[in-house]
């Protein structure tokens, strides 16, 4: 379909921009479309207009598209002005464009407000009013939107502080907890052993490298006369003097209950921490510290401090018990008897005072003769270690003395002994083993008191125990009379007194020990005894201690008839 307008006046404008407009609706151009080229047009057409002459408009439609051409007429240098749009085909090919000679309608046209402008403009105002408030809910859902954004990220900063301080606190919990763990191993360590130069030893080993870099214990009456004094930092003079901790550095410590001082000119580039040792009376000592790194965090410096004080304690504590070890050992050792000699008889003692603990004291031997010339022999072990045992030991043996003078068998001796310790001291105790050996007679009297039984060697090799029934312990609150047993004495025969320390093992007993006290004791030949029975006493320890953790005293008392002697002369 084609159609062509001359248009040279306004009326001719106004008659094909209907015609036009009406042929768009009729091809089914969409409303928008035909006001956009209604306007298109009517712009278009006012140019023409103004510029004057005589124009031509050109329709055509066909192939899905709406053609629409103005040129000048004639043709002149000014290109045609063009324009399509997308079109279906009418239903119906008459398609009527006429257009009346009214004035108004005309009018209107050229004002370009015809029937589809005025649809299309109705439905722009309502898309546009659905465009506002479409607008305006997309303003408030964005509104909600950035508050629910603030919200949530007000509520992650929250969560993330939060989480922070609950890190912080857990991670202040561990430390706290390490720190306790390890005063508590610390201190279970020092406390365990009653010997301070171990603790000295001990005290570098636990705080490097951890918690401090070197460490230096000086103590005030240290006796080591191995090594040259060296010289001490200020701070540790100042400490030890007033008693109270210090810090010497070019910078402020910040630590609790300690007192800065300047840095050390014998070491200024590093921090020195230096803790007094404290003890009721005074201070034993000073210990010096370098931190692991550039300073200590204070809580560290707390846990020093607290840990210093517990070494000081076991220090104290060490240094106690060793002067009273030394007292008690001194004491005993003065107290044990310097063997006698007896023609055709030898003896031989060992004493080993405990290596463990305050356990010195209780053990003791002893050998003097009678006025009538019986050489009496004796094993004891008072209950209790220490100075007290030792004391109470000594007493025994000068009461066992003085009753001795008077005469008596074994058993009478110990029956004395009984009576007096019970009135000396009612809660303390001892087990006692007395032999006696008579000149001229080969029987051998003894007796025993809550003691291990003695062991006898026959001179064939053979070893029995002598454990005919004993008395009970000395002191206990009972009455007793303590009776004599005899056994014949051949030469080369070897009795063996001793204590329960070399005997008793806490997981076996008694019984197995003096077992295996007579087996090496029947392992010797009559002639090794004969000649060298110190010798032999020695060779018995070895084995017999070999399993002991030595935490009691051993006493051992050999007596020997020489075999080559057929009886016992008195001695002078």
């Amino acid at each position: 379909m084609m159609r062509t307008w001359q248009i040279s006046t306004v009326t001719d404008a106004a008659r094909a921009r209907i015609a036009t407009a009406r042929l768009a609706a009729a091809y089914g151009v969409a409303p928008l479309e035909r006001t956009r080229l209604a306007t298109a047009l009517s712009g278009r057409l006012r140019q023409c207009l103004t510029k004057g002459g005589t124009w031509r408009l050109s329709l055509k439609a066909g192939g899905g598209l709406l053609r629409i051409e103005v040129a000048a007429s004639p043709a002149a240098g000014e290109p045609p002005w063009q324009v399509a749009v997308d079109c279906p085909e009418p239903a119906d090919a008459a398609v009527h464009a006429g257009v009346a000679d009214d004035t108004g309608v005309l009018a209107e046209a050229l004002l370009g407000a015809d029937e589809d402008t005025s649809l299309v403009l109705d439905k722009l105002a309502e898309q546009e009013e659905l465009v506002a408030f479409h607008r305006e809910e997309l303003h408030q859902t964005n509104q909600g939107v950035l508050a629910l954004h603030a919200e949530l990220d007000a509520a992650g900063r929250a969560q993330r502080e939060a989480f922070a301080a609950e890190r912080a606190a857990r991670q202040e919990a561990e430390n706290a907890r390490r720190r306790l763990t390890f005063l508590a191993d610390a201190s279970a360590v020092l406390t365990a052993s009653l010997n301070h130069e171990e603790i000295v030893r001990r005290l570098p080993e636990l705080l490097v490298p951890e918690y401090a870099r070197t460490v230096d214990v000086w103590l005030f009456d240290s006796d080591d006369d191995r090594r040259p004094p060296a010289p001490h930092p200020a701070a540790a003079v100042v400490a030890a003097r007033t008693g109270r901790p210090q810090y010497a550095a070019d910078h402020p410590g910040g630590l609790p209950g300690v007192e800065d001082q300047p840095p050390s000119a014998l070491d200024p580039t590093r921090p020195l921490l230096c803790v007094p040792l404290p003890t009721r009376r005074a201070p034993l000592g000073v210990l010096t510290l370098t931190p692991p790194g550039e300073r200590w965090d204070p809580d560290d410096a707390v846990m020093l401090i607290e840990l210093t004080r517990r070494a000081s304690i076991a220090l104290d504590n060490a240094r106690r018990f060793e002067h009273s070890r030394d007292i008690a050992e001194t004491l005993q050792r003065a107290l044990l008897t310097d063997l006698p000699t007896t023609p055709g008889l030898r003896l031989a003692a060992r004493y080993l005072p405990a290596t463990y603990g305050l356990n010195i004291g209780g053990d003791w031997y002893d050998a003097f003769r009678q006025p009538d010339g019986s050489l009496i022999t004796v094993v004891g072990d008072v209950t209790g270690h220490g100075l007290h045992a030792a004391v109470m030991m000594s007493q025994l043996r000068t009461a066992l003395r003085a009753y001795a003078v008077d005469g008596g068998s074994p058993g009478v001796l110990l029956t004395r002994l009984h009576t007096f310790l019970h009135h000396l001291q009612p809660d303390l105790y001892a087990t006692a083993v007395i032999a006696r050996f008579q000149p001229g007679e080969p029987v051998l009297t003894w007796a025993a008191a809550g003691h291990p039984p003695p062991v006898l060697r026959d001179p064939d090799g053979r070893v029995r125990t002598l454990d005919a029934k004993p008395g009970a312990m000395l002191g206990i609150p009972l009455r007793q009379e303590i009776a004599d047993h005899t056994v014949p004495l051949e030469p080369g025969s070897t009795l063996a007194l001793y204590t329960d320390g070399l005997v008793e093992r806490r997981a076996q007993g008694i019984d197995p020990g003096i077992a295996r006290l007579a087996t090496a004791l029947g392992a010797f030949r009559t002639e090794e005894l004969d000649a060298d029975l110190d010798g032999s006493a020695e060779r018995i320890l070895d084995p017999m201690l070999s399993d002991s953790e030595r935490d009691d005293d051993v006493c051992l008392l050999l007596c020997h008839i020489d075999s080559r002697t057929a009886r016992l002369t008195p001695g002078n």
